[in-house]
């Protein structure tokens, strides 16, 4: 669903670069020309425009060579992932084993908000070389409440567990997939979950979201009630279970050094945008290295 939207998004973005630079170009003596470079182009100026709205609305007091880094990083992401892996994705969701032998706890990835399975690749590549099987979820329909995503989760759990014989897995979300996350463990405990890890994920709730309709967006405005309601239903053994990792330069999520669970102290990595958090190969090797810290897969 979400790569339809995105490409169709592109096509428009395309037809309406080309019809405007034919327009700039009528007059020159190649306006096919124009038109052709403008069509490209605009799609990528437009994924320029978005980042740098939210990283200018979401800026705090942190240096400002950092929220440049950040900045720049997210330009470089917001291509990857929204121009060439997420609006090309069409196989569904499928359990990938590791490709070296030696067999780790098996681990299920969470997408966030208007995202789809693509944006793991990096992470999901990084973490079978190391011996995970791995499953990248879809959390459909996109605009919905975060707890209907719970099924979601549990069927990938199952899966894994059944494939792979473990009788725990570990998660790992990013942004909304963090919440998903804790809303499967409301439902379903945490019998199941070796270490739930979480990336840009709102927490506390995001002030970018103020504005946002879906039923998922409001339940992730700043301290949101809904928000309130999960954090009551936790306890310290659940929160235990938790790693978080957050930016203090995250243009989505923010106030950002706010995103934590209590008692959840955060791994913070600075000069990174949100998007970013999921391509960083710090980041990568921080979640590669939490996992290691797990028994092996059937333990």
């Amino acid at each position: 669903m979400l790569a339809r939207l995105l490409r169709n998004m592109i096509l428009m973005q395309v037809l309406l670069g080309a019809c405007l630079g034919y327009w700039l170009g009528r007059d020159s003596t190649w306006p096919a020309l124009t038109a052709l470079i403008t069509a490209v182009v605009l799609p990528f100026f437009s994924m320029l425009l978005v980042d740098t709205y939210s990283a200018l609305r979401s800026r705090g007091a942190e240096p400002m060579g950092k929220w440049w880094r950040a900045l720049f990083g997210e330009y470089r992401a917001g291509f990857i992932v929204f121009l060439f892996r997420q609006p090309w994705s069409r196989q569904p969701p499928v359990v990938l084993p590791p490709i070296t032998g030696t067999a780790r706890v098996p681990v299920v990835l969470i997408h966030g908000y208007m995202c789809n399975q693509r944006i793991w690749d990096d992470i999901s590549s990084a973490l079978r070389q190391r011996g995970h099987t791995v499953v990248a979820v879809n959390l459909e329909p996109l605009f919905t409440s975060i707890d209907r995503y719970a099924p979601i989760v549990e069927a990938a759990v199952d899966e894994l567990c059944r494939t792979t014989g473990a009788h725990q897995v570990a998660l790992v979300g990013h942004s909304m997939g963090g919440l998903a996350i804790r809303a499967w463990i409301r439902l379903h405990g945490t019998g199941r979950v070796a270490r739930a890890m979480t990336l840009g994920t709102p927490h506390q709730g995001t002030k970018i979201a103020s504005h946002v309709h879906s039923t998922n967006g409001k339940q992730m405005v700043w301290k949101s009630r809904w928000l309130a309601a999960l954090e009551a239903s936790e306890t310290d053994a659940i929160r235990a279970l938790f790693r978080i990792a957050l930016t203090p330069q995250d243009n989505i999520v923010f106030p950002q050094r706010e995103q934590v669970m209590p008692g959840v102290v955060p791994q913070v990595f600075e000069g990174l945008g949100h998007v970013q958090l999921c391509l960083a190969p710090e980041v990568i090797q921080w979640v590669a290295q939490q996992l290691e810290l797990l028994p092996h897969a059937g333990t």
